[in-house]
């Protein structure tokens, strides 16, 4: 006689559920406080290939500077805290996928709080100078380039979210596959933004499934919560390696 070896769905408990909303909060404010402080603050103040008016971008909206440097280190906060969030959240499902997310976020984390210090030291060197304007100018090309150079890791934390998320059956397994496309995508971005520097329309097209991805996981995460997607079918319980039983 034979005994059938019978997979079974991993079920989320309440636990998990709340624990994913909470996830779906801070990756929210990851999100808006990126598109708010890199998006619409950052060019207001950072000039590229003008130092002087960058410096003086700097003197005359000093508060709105301010305002970067905090949005700065508030996307560090919240990367670093969705990170981890996400590893309580998908642990049970896969330890070491749901460890590569809070290893890979809090490196990324790390390194837009260095882009935090940059622009805290443009802001200084503009309002009390202690060079010529091109110090201000610098530190701010090193924290654009900190982010160009930070979407490695940012793409490399969405690969284990998306194998997590097809793994789990928790949410749509098409969610899972976009962010796995998204998170390889932004990794050669990255490269492609400095092998081929006027190839701008390639590396936006790069991102697009991961901004597709991320913002339905965050909708998801709100909304739903984490349950099995209605388009999932239960795994079969067959017999994948019979072992043999003795009467």
């Amino acid at each position: 006689m034979t005994q059938p070896t019978v997979m079974k769905v991993l079920e989320p408990h309440a636990a998990d559920k709340r624990t994913a909303r909470v996830t779906g909060v801070l990756y929210l404010g990851l999100a808006l406080t990126g598109m708010v402080g890199f998006l619409l603050v950052r060019p207001m103040i950072f000039e590229p290939g003008d130092p002087g008016a960058t410096v003086q971008q700097l003197v005359d909206h000093e508060a709105l500077a301010r305002t970067g440097i905090v949005l700065e280190m508030a996307i560090a906060a919240t990367q670093a805290l969705a990170a981890l969030w996400f590893f309580r959240l998908f642990r049970a499902v896969d330890a070491f996928a749901a460890g590569a997310i809070a290893v890979f976020g809090i490196v990324n984390a790390v390194v837009i709080l260095i882009s935090a210090a940059c622009m805290a030291t443009a802001l200084d060197v503009a309002l009390d100078p202690v060079g010529a304007p091109e110090a201000a100018q610098l530190a701010y090309l090193v924290s654009e380039n900190l982010w160009v150079v930070g979407t490695l890791f940012f793409g490399l934390w969405l690969v284990p979210m998306g194998w997590c998320v097809i793994e789990s059956r928790w949410m749509p397994r098409a969610l899972g596959w976009i962010l796995v496309a998204g998170g390889v995508g932004y990794v050669i971005s990255g490269f492609v933004d400095y092998l081929a520097p006027d190839a701008d329309m390639l590396v936006e097209i790069l991102t697009v499934p991961a901004s597709v991805g991320e913002f339905w996981m965050i909708g998801y995460l709100l909304v739903r919560g984490v349950r099995r997607s209605s388009s999932a079918s239960p795994l079969p319980a067959e017999t994948l390696s019979p072992a043999p039983t003795r009467a």
